[in-house]
């Protein structure tokens, strides 16, 4: 095989293994998420096409490895019935990961799988000058490290507190990781610093009268983060987001921006390096309208 034809397969998901002749089939996968059928239909495929075995990837994908080159049209074949699609590699938007946010998780925030499947519909496989990573997380436990993508999502949420419920019973001060919350109960105060709040939402949780309630629910962004060779995570940008469709504008803007100011084979993090992240907010913020 010659070198072109190979960057061809790796492009559409077929990685070269180090055996001759055997290739690792990568598999696309959003948010890890997959149905049964799915799965019952890439057993199948790994046991018909391979040596009966699956990896699962450090971004929540699937690949079955020791496939031969004559069976890769079989595999993509026999699984598009289930839904199933090969993966993508080379510089363009990879695999949307997440976690499974509030539907599942007491901790959840925001809706994350709900988001990654929109991410992945509009930008999955879009072409970029390097690998573009999108990682989600439904709440600051930030199980989906945020910071370590191109462009991380974490959940957020902003107490208020209302003073004619509160009994200061100093719940929530306790309960503050950060020591963001001061309460004065002599002086009937209680004060939440904002540049020490992260967003958790537990002051909130744990209030017993209901003084302490939700301001803002919605998404931080942030960009730049890479791991591999030379790892650096990424900033934040932006207030907190108030919905999913500026969430996205936000991702897409990131993407254009990258693309403007991008060279072929640097990953964003580099990019911002000589940019600076001062020019990608202005530019998310000129190109959205958003905060």
């Amino acid at each position: 095989m010659s070198e072109a034809d190979y960057k061809e397969l790796k492009k559409g998901g077929m990685m070269r293994q180090a055996e001759a002749g055997l290739f690792s089939v990568r598999l696309h996968v959003v948010g890890g998420r997959l149905a049964t059928p799915q799965l019952r239909a890439i057993q199948d495929a790994a046991d018909r096409f391979g040596r009966g075995e699956i990896h699962l990837t450090t971004r929540q994908g699937v690949e079955i490895p020791h496939v031969p080159q004559d069976a890769l049209a079989a595999v993509k074949e026999f699984l598009a019935p289930s839904g199933v699609g090969v993966g993508v590699c080379g510089p363009t938007v990879r695999t949307v990961t997440a976690c499974q946010g509030r539907r599942v998780c007491p901790s959840g925030v925001i809706d994350s799988p709900e988001l990654a499947v929109e991410v992945d519909r509009e930008l999955y496989g879009k072409p970029v000058p390097h690998k573009f990573k999108v990682g989600i997380s439904g709440c600051v436990s930030n199980c989906m490290k945020a910071e370590e993508n191109d462009v991380g999502i974490k959940g957020w949420i902003e107490p208020r507190w209302e003073e004619s419920a509160c009994d200061f019973c100093g719940i929530c001060e306790a309960v503050c990781p950060t020591k963001a919350i001061l309460l004065s109960a002599g002086d009937g105060k209680l004060v939440i610093d904002p540049a020490l709040c992260i967003g958790c939402g537990d002051c909130i949780a744990s209030c017993p009268t209901g003084s302490t309630r939700e301001k803002i629910r919605g998404y931080r962004v942030f960009a730049g983060g890479k791991f591999g060779r030379r790892p650096s995570l990424g900033k934040r940008i932006l207030e907190v987001l108030r919905t999913k469709e500026e969430a996205m504008a936000a991702i897409l803007a990131v993407l254009d921006f990258f693309r403007e100011h991008g060279k072929p084979r640097e990953r964003f993090g580099d990019t911002l390096q000589g940019t600076g992240f001062p020019a990608l907010e202005t530019f998310v913020k000129e190109r959205t309208g958003l905060p």
